[in-house]
């Protein structure tokens, strides 16, 4: 082997190793937003998940209501959307729940390993700033069952809306990764999109602010 061809194979040597410390780092900050794999067109929630087949999953999860419809027809892009809530089922005008509020949205789904990481982060950061944001998950696949035994096990106790068909990220044009978090400010407005995993309840506030 030459001087040159021996050069050439250890630059290209060094270029397979960077591309597989990326590919880790990417795969440890967020997962590509492909679900199991499933039969069908998505929808809101399976069949078999039933409000009686429900019921446990939903006692076990004990979560909070989701946000009351506010004053105002709430933030234009998200007009017209309406998802189930995890904690008891009823319907939610997403808009209207979200009008006139600062709000943090987590978007999740039960199998992405990040998000079992960020959930509890994201738990300790409403419980630091209060009700000056309000921080509402969104749990992105059909397998509502999954996704209340997920924040049982985490004793995560958040608003969540239940969005099988990911109508929420699509309006809010999230890129295709999970978990993502989008910042609305109070007038409805996008203040951020941010499509990464956060480890702590500190990056969140450093990303995301805390009191106004």
């Amino acid at each position: 082997m030459s001087a040159r061809t021996g050069w050439t194979v250890a630059i290209l040597a060094a270029i397979v190793a960077l591309l597989g410390a990326l590919l880790v780092e990417m795969r440890d900050t967020y997962h590509l937003s492909s679900p199991p794999p499933t039969s069908g067109p998505s929808r809101e929630h399976r069949d078999a998940d039933t409000p009686a087949a429900l019921a446990g999953p939903r006692h076990r999860a004990n979560l909070p209501p989701c946000p009351p419809p506010g004053d105002s027809a709430g933030p234009p892009v998200l007009r017209g959307i309406t998802v189930e809530c995890a904690a008891d089922g009823s319907t939610v005008d997403v808009a209207r729940a979200l009008a006139g509020r600062r709000v943090v949205l987590n978007l999740w789904a039960y199998w992405c390993q990040p998000c079992k990481a960020e959930l509890p982060a994201m738990a300790e950061y409403q419980r630091r700033v209060g009700s000056a944001v309000t921080v509402v998950t969104v749990h992105q696949d059909e397998n509502e069952t999954a996704a209340l035994l997920r924040l049982a096990q985490l004793d995560v106790r958040l608003p969540t809306l239940q969005d099988g068909r990911r109508k929420v990220a699509a309006a809010l044009r999230v890129p295709n990764v999970m978990p993502a978090t989008v910042v609305l400010a109070s007038d409805g407005s996008v203040a951020q999109t941010l499509p990464r995993a956060f480890a702590t309840a500190d990056e969140i506030e450093a990303a995301v602010g805390g009191r106004e």
